[in-house]
């Protein structure tokens, strides 16, 4: 007797164009939402992030392989309040708005960002948050990113999930101190570390945040799953708690995930 092995599941094109919500030229953007592993329709979200995303944010700082990490981030774990800091101009938390109206997911965004007397070199002056400026779900505060997002966090701790974006200072103790800090006040919470590249000395790069998450994940074995975008500066790193299945059911309209399958 001959058996047949069963296929991938793949989802196939459909007709139309995406028209701005999770459906999509190539179906819905979460698959196998009960399932163990991380895992979203790449295709789908590769269209958001070409059609919606590029002409509002541009590759720089975050190429194409990042877009999708932090679509893709927001997509499977299905954030109520993300916390970033480091807004500049307010890239990266457009990003992550743009994608949570486009899954309908009603999440808040809280980016934080230097007081304005600090000196720093990519302090973005009168330019912060300039690609965020009126939207309601996005919420400007400047001073430690790690201190405001802790005590926001423990104030909104009934509204978990909580998805936290670490792209300030870059020295390893800086982010290892906010490494442990997120994780210390909310072990479920996932994390996105930026500028996570590691290259060998001879290259001159800067690899603290590689090194930090490296020596982070050391002291914590078994308890996070890690992703990377890792074939060129700058590059990024997911981490999250070893079953990542999103909270299901808990849209803004009040409708199942798309994608819950």
């Amino acid at each position: 007797m001959t058996t047949t092995a069963p296929l991938c599941s793949r989802p196939e094109p459909m007709a139309g164009p995406m028209n701005g919500g999770p459906g999509s030229t190539y179906g819905r953007p979460l698959v196998n939402a009960h399932c163990r592993q991380f895992e979203v329709n790449k295709w789908a979200l590769s269209e958001f992030v070409v059609r919606r995303l590029l002409p509002v944010v541009g590759i720089h700082p975050f190429p194409l392989d990042e877009l999708l990490l932090l679509s893709a981030a927001v997509c499977r774990l299905r954030p109520r309040h993300i916390f970033e800091w480091g807004t500049h101009v307010g890239k990266s938390a457009r990003i992550f708005y743009e994608t949570s109206q486009w899954l309908g997911l009603g999440a808040t965004v809280h980016s934080i960002d230097l007081p304005d007397h600090v000196s720093h070199v990519e302090h973005p002056g009168r330019e912060r948050g300039r690609l965020v400026q009126g939207l309601a779900s996005v919420r400007l505060y400047q001073g430690d990113g790690l201190a405001i997002a802790t005590a926001l966090g423990r104030d909104l701790a009934q509204e978990a999930p909580f998805l936290f974006f670490l792209d300030g200072d870059h020295s390893e103790q800086t982010v290892a101190r906010e490494l442990c800090g997120v994780a210390e006040a909310f072990p479920d919470a996932a994390m996105l570390i930026h500028d996570t590249f590691y290259q060998s000395p001879e290259s001159g790069y800067c690899t603290d945040p590689h090194a930090a998450v490296g020596n982070f994940l050391a002291r914590s074995p078994g308890r996070y799953t890690a992703i990377t975008a890792a074939t060129g500066l700058p590059g990024m790193t997911l981490l999250f708690r070893k079953d990542p299945r999103p909270v299901l059911g808990r849209l803004a309209d009040g409708s199942s995930p798309q994608g819950e399958t």
